[in-house]
């Protein structure tokens, strides 16, 4: 058997995760062969390595790519690393269809911090959320597996909750805007529990913002009382913000959602 052999199995089978040691047992050969073989199919655009060690067979109809998209490799990878994740922020606002402007990377919401991949032009990022087996997902098969994504609800929240890793604030507000449309009120205040309540107030301020009114009424009484003001921008400073006396949040940001 040939590696090319045994991507072809792999591939009919619908998998494309292999690792190096996967290679030596299938080639009965030594670990050099093996990385040697592996080496020479990723110059020819037919492997591309996520990891020291772990790579994927690319299919000919994404040869040109180099990489299989991110959405097709990612639950293999994961459940190969055994961890927890989905696929969330911008990435699953995308998925949700929900977003102005499509994602320069693939972000991934796991329980430990990874190291980011570069695939050829696929870029994939980690973010942690420690309680993500709490967070509802929702599942969607792709040609390799099925992908699990945050659900709208809890994608909102990640998106102010990681603000920065959003765009800031205002791609969060354009981002919103769009998600609004497949929100569903109760279960966005069902969810707060699971989120500081810092964000849940954020992403109330936002949804006023730039959403259907009466959105965010479930929430708000979800959240209240408040105990303390809490900043919309917690990077940027306070003095001389504006309170926001429904959500009692110091306004020290300008926000300026892309209509």
């Amino acid at each position: 058997m040939t590696l090319r052999d045994h991507l072809d199995h792999l591939l009919s089978t619908g998998r494309s995760l292999f690792t190096t040691e996967d290679v030596v047992q299938a080639l009965v050969c030594s670990p050099a062969v093996a990385t040697a073989a592996i080496r020479r199919l990723r110059d020819a655009g037919q492997v591309a390595t996520l990891v020291r060690g772990i790579h994927i067979a690319v299919p000919p109809e994404y040869r040109s790519l180099r990489c299989l998209p991110p959405d097709q490799f990612v639950p293999d990878l994961m459940a190969h690393l055994g961890q927890s994740y989905y696929a969330g922020l911008l990435s699953a606002a995308q998925l949700h269809g929900a977003a102005h402007h499509a994602p320069m990377v693939f972000q991934v919401v796991a329980q430990v911090q990874l190291p980011p991949i570069q695939c050829a032009a696929v870029r994939v990022e980690f973010v942690v959320r420690h309680n993500l087996d709490q967070v509802p997902v929702v599942e969607r098969n792709t040609p390799r597996g099925i992908l699990r994504i945050s659900s709208p609800e809890a994608t909102a929240y990640d998106l102010v909750g990681y603000a920065p890793r959003a765009g800031g604030l205002s791609n969060v507000a354009t981002v919103l805007a769009d998600l609004a449309e497949v929100l569903d009120a109760t279960r966005l205040a069902d969810l707060a529990a699971l989120s500081p309540s810092s964000w849940g107030r954020r992403l109330g301020w936002l949804l006023d913002l730039v959403a259907p009114a009466g959105l965010t009424e479930p929430l708000y009484k979800a959240l209240w009382p408040f105990k303390e003001t809490v900043p919309l921008n917690r990077r940027r400073p306070r003095v001389g913000a504006a309170l926001d006396a429904r959500w009692r949040i110091l306004v020290n940001d300008d926000v300026e959602a892309e209509t």
